[in-house]
């Protein structure tokens, strides 16, 4: 039944003695001049915590005090409430019990809200007290703009017959053109929502595909109406500068947007495909700043190191990976830590992805041979004393990057390679003289992004066959320890992971690895690599995570596979080289055969 006692939150607070009067007058004269309501008020000034104020809600209310990660909620009956009315009245509907709704409120006092909840829904309601963050975050969840999509894109296709092909160089009366914006502003808002990465837009013979890539992972949502593929696209061309008449072609472009006050880059690359062309559209939040290296979880000693090749005068240092491994984010960060007034900073980039002040930023054109090599060669002569070179794609840039490191200077640059110990070698296979690399070349990071689990849903359990078969090449103790797996509830959308994590190896070049490169000798590169003090190879730093409970085996075993052709082999063969052993392991983890979270948690890296 609906609670109708009508109940001062001040004077309830008083009574219960949370705060006294001084208090309150205190928090009455901050939510005047705030316009909050008064509970976040008193919260914000830290004179009561959100739990103290659900349990006493509750229990004056007799209202029960949910939890919405742990709740199981209906998505049908949110949709009962539209967003604009949830968020007023600060309520969601998360069940439909039958007869009744259950309704989640902030402040289940609020006669007036809950008398127009009740005229607007379409059941008597049952009311339920939430926290003011899990409700703003649940909205965040539930709210998604899938239906909304579904919704413009068949009011499109409307517009188009099943047998005429809409042209990119004809025009749109201003309905279409409205349609077509409110589509794209949705499909934008439902990414920001889900935090994409990236929004792939895939024409097929009979429907389009819109997929966003969450945490590394692509979700598709399937649109019927195919037909709406080339309005879409023209009006993506045309935001973003490109030759809205060329469909031969792919095309590379740049455009600028906010969705729900953040603004956000969006790099749209198009391709031609069998049914039209396919986009997709890189999302860079600009209003989230450039990520500090503390931020890309980068280990402490490992950054102490990093930081120490950061602060040498001159030598070429590499941030190694593949595409959406997050080199980018590390060189910004780097990049942010080296500027300052008496440093000259010159970087060239295809493309700029952050503006830096002070920082002078080129981005490269091919169509008027601005390349790599072109710029490199005038840098020099803009006496920097710290280059970035977006990426060493060719023996030029190489050779140009390395002289410029031998010469004084400090270069970054990027190389797409699986690890740090190869991408000294491709440098050589690139044509770079070994004389060369040796001389210029002080450091490698490589690194890789896995899955976070979800804190609130993840299960410890014993390793699966699959999982103890490799664990048993590195330590038998391990094999038969517990680690944590993914679950699966609201707050991961039951994907069991909720964010991503760098894992990071650093090669420091040593005299014996520059005396093989030197000579070309490959092997004993890597042999000399593995031997070097500080070394750890991404398989395990992967392996220190699991360990902690931060990630899950089945992220660790797709990194061991990505980054070696026989996975086992490589952290067994680093793993004695180590001295890696099961006593230290299982001592280390206070006798506990449960590797998760915990204070003072282990990292193998203090085994090493």
């Amino acid at each position: 039944m609906v609670q109708r006692i009508k109940v001062r939150l001040g004077d309830l607070l008083v009574q219960n003695e949370l705060i006294d009067d001084s208090q309150l007058q205190s928090a009455l004269a901050e939510q005047r001049k705030s316009g909050r309501k008064l509970g976040a008020t008193l919260i914000a000034m830290n004179l009561v915590t959100e739990q103290q104020l659900l349990q006493l809600l509750s229990k004056h209310l007799n209202v029960p005090a949910i939890d919405i990660n742990d709740y199981r909620v209906n998505q049908n009956a949110v949709r009962l409430l539209p967003e604009i009315q949830a968020r007023r009245y600060r309520a969601l509907v998360i069940d439909d019990l039958g007869e009744r709704l259950l309704v989640a409120m902030t402040d289940p006092a609020d006669i007036n809200a809950v008398d127009e909840l009740s005229a607007k829904l379409p059941k008597p309601i049952d009311l339920a007290v939430v926290s003011e963050t899990q409700l703003f975050a649940a909205y965040e969840t539930f709210y998604r703009k899938t239906e909304e999509i579904a919704s413009f894109a068949t009011e499109l296709a409307d517009e188009y017959t099943d047998d005429v092909e809409f042209q990119l160089g004809g025009t749109m009366d201003d309905d279409e053109d409205n349609l077509v914006a409110k589509l794209l502003q949705s499909i934008f808002e439902d990414a920001v929502m889900a935090k994409a990465s990236d929004i792939h837009i895939e024409p097929g013979e009979n429907q389009l595909r819109i997929r966003q890539r969450v945490d590394g992972v692509l979700q598709e949502n399937i649109i019927p109406q195919n037909n709406i593929a080339a309005a879409l696209v023209l009006r993506l061309k045309l935001m973003s500068g490109l030759d809205i008449s060329e469909k031969r072609l792919p095309q590379d472009g740049r455009t600028h947007i906010k969705v729900k006050q953040r603004d956000i880059d969006v790099r749209v690359s198009t391709m031609p495909i069998q049914y039209g062309e396919s986009v997709v559209l890189r999302l860079l939040d600009q209003s989230e700043g450039i990520l500090s290296l503390e931020q890309t979880g980068m280990p402490a000693g490992l950054m102490k190191r990093f930081r120490h090749l950061l602060s040498r005068p001159h030598g070429m240092l590499l941030v190694t990976g593949p595409t959406g491994s997050g080199k980018t984010t590390t060189l910004y960060g780097s990049l942010n830590e080296l500027n300052q007034p008496e440093t000259k900073i010159i970087t060239v980039e295809d493309p700029v992805e952050y503006r830096l002040p002070r920082i002078n930023q080129v981005q490269v054109n091919s169509k008027i041979n601005l390349t790599f090599a072109s710029v490199l060669r005038t840098t020099l002569r803009q006496d920097p004393d710290i280059l970035m070179v977006g990426e060493m794609r060719d023996q030029e840039t190489v050779e140009i990057g390395l002289r410029g490191a031998l010469t004084g200077h400090l270069v970054l640059s990027t190389l797409h390679t699986n690890d740090a110990i190869s991408s000294a070698i491709r440098l050589i296979d690139m044509g770079a003289p070994g004389y060369l690399v040796a001389s210029s070349l002080k450091g490698i990071v490589a690194q890789r992004l896995v899955r976070k689990l979800c804190d609130r849903c993840a299960q410890t359990a014993p390793a699966i066959s699959e999982h103890r078969v490799w664990l048993s090449q590195i330590n038998e103790e391990l094999a038969h320890a517990d680690f944590k797996h993914a679950g699966g509830c609201q707050s991961c959308n039951y994907t069991g992971y909720k964010g991503r994590i760098g894992v990071f190896e650093l090669l420091e070049m040593n005299e014996p690895m520059m005396n093989a490169l030197k000579v070309a000798d490959t092997t004993e590169f890597s042999k000399q690599a593995h031997l070097s003090e500080g070394y750890k190879p991404l398989a395990l730093a992967a392996l220190d995570y699991a360990v902690e409970g931060i990630t899950s085996l089945d992220e660790v075993l797709k990194l061991v596979e990505l980054v070696s052709d026989n996975g086992l082999v490589a952290a067994q063969k680093s793993t004695e080289t180590h001295q890696i052993g099961a006593e230290s392991l299982v001592q280390s983890s206070l006798g506990a055969n449960t590797f998760a979270p915990a204070s003072g948690s282990l990292s193998l890296e203090d085994i090493d």
